[in-house]
Formats: structure tokens, sequence, C-alpha cells
């Protein structure tokens, strides 16, 4: 069957099954439209100056706004680590140490699990001050205390979840609900690559298992599938099917791809589906990956000593090696770079979610990997224009668990979307900021809070780009990364 034959078939079975339903429905916005039209009026309809084709090379753009940050490197620790036992001490939670909970704590709230009147926990480890910043550390992070005075902490981040899920698609897409893109996607939509062999979104996984809210907190949305993030792996194939099959070479590949390429944009010219550009440029990017993935992300090819630094074993998937290609790949020009690592759900339900077992395990396993990671960009000369941030996706109560009011065998902290602390290291921040106070059991802010939103606003102030101008047309409005809701760039932050 000839290409033209084959895209006459389609078009004749898109025509049989387009009725008078489909056609009211998809004209415009639907039978509403036509007639708020008839009256003259739009509903809320406004495109973008200019909307980025997906088929066309993710090419940088120049940002609206003076950019001080060009790539980001962003580290969540999926379960929300504890950082009442990592940054953030509080004497008087110490001194309260086993207490009843005072009950205005306790009024109007919502937890998880705890039920009853919970007992206070005071912080588990030894903490100091370190630095010419004096920022307080436990003794959890003993490499990262060699990086304090780079490190921009904010410690009353604030969210409106207090689930995982909801929580982390807050913290990733700006909403509590799926559908919407990853902040990595609005940004290669709104920036591009700098390396048209390599994907400008890359994400990494470890720990054994993905988030709770799914592929959702990298993906795309509404915008174009083409910026969504590409899952890579630090072990094996970086990318799962990118080899050609045995007995296909790559000059094979390349004449099906054509054939491909010469369906698809007649079926676009036919049908309109805007998916169809986007296929064809990520069969394209696929075929460039072939060449160029492979070399990045082989770690081997490092010098021992960096290897070392890291802690990175090649061959095996680690928190370790997913930060050493980090550095990799923002010095290959991916634009955002994504580390996702499990493990972090402290609840003490069981030992590996016991804050003096589990959590001491989690703690070594990424602290030397951050360490090295700040090193390494900062002796290259990549710490100047790329942002590293490191999360949860809430922070933790003051007090002990007790799941149906009564404690359990192992010590944990229950969900607290109230406070916990994000930093920051590198291009754009204030280094050795101690930013917001929270009350003295570090149970709620005290004193500036910085809603996610407010988070958001300000990395993409960062990145160059207006957060209340960078918007895309869906369902009768002009979506934002920062929602409808008031959101501020938090310009005591910015160096």
């Amino acid at each position: 069957m000839t290409p033209q034959t084959l895209i006459s078939h389609l078009r004749q079975s898109a025509l049989e099954q387009h009725t008078r339903r489909h056609f009211l429905r998809d004209c415009a916005t639907g039978l509403g439209s036509l007639y708020l039209a008839s009256m003259g009026r739009t509903f809320g309809l406004s495109a973008p100056a200019v909307t980025p084709d997906p088929a066309a090379p993710l090419l940088p753009t120049l940002p609206p706004l003076t950019p001080k940050v060009k790539r980001v490197i962003y580290l969540h620790m999926l379960g929300a680590p504890s950082t009442l036992d990592l940054f953030h001490y509080k004497p008087e939670l110490a001194k309260y140490n086993g207490k009843e909970c005072p009950a205005e704590f306790l009024e109007g709230q919502r937890f998880a699990f705890i039920q009853g009147v919970p007992k206070l926990l005071g912080p588990q480890f030894q903490f100091k001050q370190y630095g010419k910043s004096g920022a307080w550390v436990s003794d959890q992070m003993p490499h990262l205390t060699n990086h304090v005075d780079d490190l921009c902490f904010v410690h009353t981040m604030v969210t409106d979840q207090f689930n995982h899920g909801p929580a982390e698609l807050m913290v990733h897409t700006g909403h509590a609900n799926l559908g919407h893109p990853s902040i990595g996607s609005w940004v290669t939509w709104g920036l591009g690559t700098e390396n048209q062999d390599l994907p400008g979104f890359i994400v990494l996984l470890s720990g054994g298992q993905t988030p709770r809210a799914g592929k959702s907190v990298w993906g795309s949305g509404y915008l174009p599938s083409v910026y969504q993030g590409v899952q890579c792996r630090s072990a094996g194939d970086p990318v799962l099917n990118l080899r050609n099959p045995a007995g296909v070479d790559r000059d094979i590949r390349r004449s099906a791809l054509d054939a491909i390429a010469k369906l698809n944009r007649q079926s676009e010219a036919e049908f309109g589906d805007t998916e169809t550009a986007t296929r064809i440029a990520q069969y394209e990017m696929a075929f460039r990956m072939q060449l160029t993935a492979p070399d990045v992300m082989d770690i081997s090819k490092e010098p021992e000593a960096i290897r070392n630094l890291y802690g990175a074993t090649p061959g095996r998937e680690s928190f370790a090696n997913n930060c050493l290609l980090a550095r990799r790949l923002v010095e290959n020009g991916t634009r955002f770079v994504q580390l996702f690592d499990w493990g972090w759900d402290s609840h003490g339900s069981n030992q590996e979610e016991a804050l003096n077992i589990g959590f001491k395990h989690k703690c070594k396993q990424i602290d030397q990997p951050i360490s090295a990671l700040l090193t390494d960009l900062k002796q290259r000369g990549l710490l100047e224009d790329t942002l590293v941030i490191w999360s949860g996706e809430f922070g933790r109560t003051p007090m002990q668990e007790n799941r149906g009011g009564a404690e359990g065998k192992f010590t944990g902290r229950d969900h607290n979307p109230n406070s916990f602390t994000l930093w920051m290291a590198g291009a754009g921040v204030k280094p050795g900021l101690q930013y917001g106070e929270t009350d003295p059991l570090g149970y709620h802010v005290a004193k500036n809070p910085v809603h996610l939103r407010d988070f958001h606003a300000t990395l993409l102030h960062l990145l160059g780009v207006d957060p209340h101008k960078h918007t895309y047309p869906f369902q009768g409005l002009n979506q934002k990364l920062i929602g409808v809701k008031p959101a501020k760039v938090i310009k005591d932050l910015l160096a």
C-alpha cells in the first residue's frame, strides 16, 4: 500500500466516524462558543503571543527578563524528610521532648495518622553551627556542612496538601490535581534546550520506586508532549528501546524514519492534530540520542577520583550515580534535570521508616553525593549559572506519631504541610541565607511564609521568565505554573 493510499484510507475512516455531535463538540470549544460568537463575545480564549512549534527543534529562546539561571538540577526526596532533624534546629523542641503536645497545636489541625494527644519529639540527632553563616546542620549530613555558606535555606515553605501524591503534584506542577505541566516542562517550553541531541528535560530515579503521583510529576500536561520529561537510567541502556533492533543499522533506521515522517506530515496536513508534529520531533530526537545519550550517560568515562568523590559505581542504579549524571547532563546542555529519591517517609511504622534507622541510612546515601555535586559544579564554573534545589513535598510534625492514639515501636513523625525547609545553591540566590522563622516548636510559620506558588514564581524569575505572563491557553483559561491565586517573587532570596 502506497503512502497516498494509506492516507486516503485514514481520511475516509475519520470522516465516517465524525458525527454531528463531534462537529458541535470540536468547533472552537463547542455549541456554547457558537452562541457566544453569535453574540459578539468570547469566553476566555486568548492565544499566546508565540506558541512554539512542537515539531521544531527546541532552540533556546531569549527570556523576556535578564536570567541569572541557565539550568536547574532539582533534588526531590520522595516521602518528605524531617528537616527538623536535618537543617531546622529548634532548641525549645529539645527542651520539651516527651511532654504532651499543647492543645493549641492540635485544635483545628488535620493529620494523616496522629490521633489523641501526642507527645512532643525533640531533635533526634546532634546539631552544630557551621560556616560563616552559622547554619545549623545535624550530624547526619557531615559532608554537606562544608557547603553551608553556599546554601540558601528557606525554613518557612508552606503547601496546601498533607498527603504524598497531591503534595508531590503541588511541588512539581503547582496543582494538586493531575493534568498540569511540570516545572521542567514549563521551563523547556519557554526556553528550549541548549543541545539539540539531548532532551531539554531529563528525569533520574533512585530508591527503587516511582513517585506516588506517578510520571505526572514530570509530565507535560496540556503542553505539547514533546516537553515532558524523559526518564533515563544510570545503569544499562540510558533510555529503554533506544537501540536499533538486531539487523537494523543506522541507515535503515534513517530510511524508516523518513518514511514515517512523510506519512505523519501528510496525516497532520489532513487532520491538523498537533501531537502528530510532536511524534515527528520525538522520533528525530530518539535518532539523535542513539549517538549522544550513551556517551553522556556513561559515568565510567569519568576519572576515578571524580567517581570516588561522588561514591558512584558504574552499572548501578543509585542516587550517587544520578548526581554525577546530573552534572554531566547540565554540562552537555540539558536545561532541567530532575532527581527523585524514594524512601523518606519517616512515620516510624517500621524500621525503614524509623528516624533512628531507615532515615539515617537514607541520609548516608545522599550526603556525600550532594556535597560532591556542589563541589564538582563549583570547580567547573557551572555553579555560577546553575541552580541546585533540594526539597521534599512537605514537612514533619514536632510530635511523635501515635497511630490509633498509641505510640509505635519505632520513632517517627507525621506529615506537616504548615512548614518545611527547602534549600537552593548556585546562580541567583543569596548564599548563606537563613530565611523565615517558625514558632518555637517548628510547627507553624511565624514570619515570612513562602508558599509553593511563591517558590515557583521565584524560580521562573531566576530563569528570566515572567511568572505572571508565562501562560498557555487551555480550557478557556491562560494557564500558569503559579496558578490563579496570588503569587510573588521572594526578592529577599535573590542575590
